[in-house]
């Protein structure tokens, strides 16, 4: 099935907030309930759920004022209480502060092939298979002339996406031993300000090192202005921010650990639970493929990381690869296809 696209006309952060949440009313209240019923499989109680979502809409009115508005009107138009919103956008928070471990998502690959021509980008994204219908594309223009798409969840003001000063955002999950229960700013808001504002890696980076996290994840920033290209990983864990940059080919892969030497002695991710390491390698023995200028033939290359839910293991410890998207920085699209790379097909493609 397509996912659900919206695109917001709305230019007020509270009428696109309250738009969005009463058009998708139902799937933002099932979102919600997707991810109580997670929460409360790791452990998670409802009293701690909410008090964590209070938490998060806090810590994002200190350090993303516009964006808890949105968040705000989003919970209002949903018919939903702005915890229950907060606690969707720090769902990664909620799940670290419950020590949550797993085989987690995504594995992405950007390639930087030279001046001139676009980066070339795809990554799958992992998640529980029983939230596959919380998928979400939305267009929206944070301020006039600034457009942003985004691939991300209902209720999450964004994840992976682009926007048309040339920006391309991807993210991975990691888990550090800094991640802790007093939670900081949902790190799916940070990529949100980070396309919302930043128009450079450098700008990107200034924005993830002001953020006081308490979850970790990898943010890879790649941009592209017609002429050059650039890109980093943004390693972030509330121990600090790493960068690491492409090699000397151009390309810069990374999965669900951290690369990083001095935050790496802080992994939480073990080969007992991920198959983290085995995917980068994959990735790096397929680097040839991985820069080629098709986005199907890129996303072929990620067959071998496909993730497939074993159907005899509880809801909170399946995984499955529910999308596989690639960014055009060129031409400011996203492109999406819903499921995993051994499904895609050029005909296959949504794009925004």
């Amino acid at each position: 099935m397509p996912i659900p696209t919206h695109v917001s006309t709305e230019l007020d952060a509270a009428d696109r907030g309250w738009a969005l949440g009463h058009t998708w009313r139902t799937e933002l209240q099932a979102s919600f309930t997707g991810y109580a019923e997670l929460f409360d499989a790791v452990g998670a109680s409802r009293g701690q759920v909410r008090e964590w979502g209070e938490q998060a809409v806090r810590r994002t009115a200190e350090w993303a004022p516009r964006l808890a508005v949105e968040i705000a009107a989003m919970a209002e138009g949903a018919g939903l209480a702005r915890w229950q919103l907060g606690a969707l956008n720090a769902r990664t928070e909620v799940l670290a502060a419950a020590a949550h471990l797993g085989e987690g998502d995504c594995s992405t690959s950007v390639v930087l092939p030279g001046n001139v021509v676009a980066p070339r980008t795809v990554q799958t994204w992992d998640w529980h298979d029983v939230l596959r219908d919380g998928m979400l594309i939305h267009s929206f223009q944070p301020r006039p002339g600034h457009q942003v798409r985004t691939f991300t969840e209902f209720g999450v003001v964004g994840k992976i996406g682009v926007n048309s000063a040339g920006l391309g955002l991807h993210f991975n999950v990691l888990r550090h031993d800094s991640d802790h229960d007093r939670i900081g700013v949902p790190v799916h808001v940070v990529a949100r300000r980070i396309l919302d504002e930043a128009t450079s890696v450098e700008a990107a980076v200034e924005l993830a090192r002001s953020a006081r996290l308490s979850a970790s994840s990898v943010l890879t920033v790649v941009t592209f202005d017609g002429q050059r290209s650039a890109a980093s990983a943004l390693e972030l864990c509330p121990d600090g921010v790493a960068e690491i940059p492409a090699d000397d080919t151009g390309t810069l892969l990374h999965t669900n650990h951290f690369l990083d030497p001095k935050l790496a002695e802080g992994e939480r991710t073990t080969p007992e639970v991920s198959t983290t390491d085995q995917r980068l390698a994959s990735l790096r023995e397929r680097a040839d493929e991985l820069r080629e200028a098709d986005r199907t033939q890129r996303a072929h290359a990620l067959r071998a990381v496909c993730a497939h839910p074993d159907p005899e293991l509880p809801p909170h410890q399946r995984w499955q690869t529910l999308a596989t998207i690639s960014l055009d920085l060129a031409d400011h699209r996203l492109h999406v296809h819903p499921g995993g790379p051994c499904g895609v097909a050029a005909t296959t493609w949504q794009s925004a």
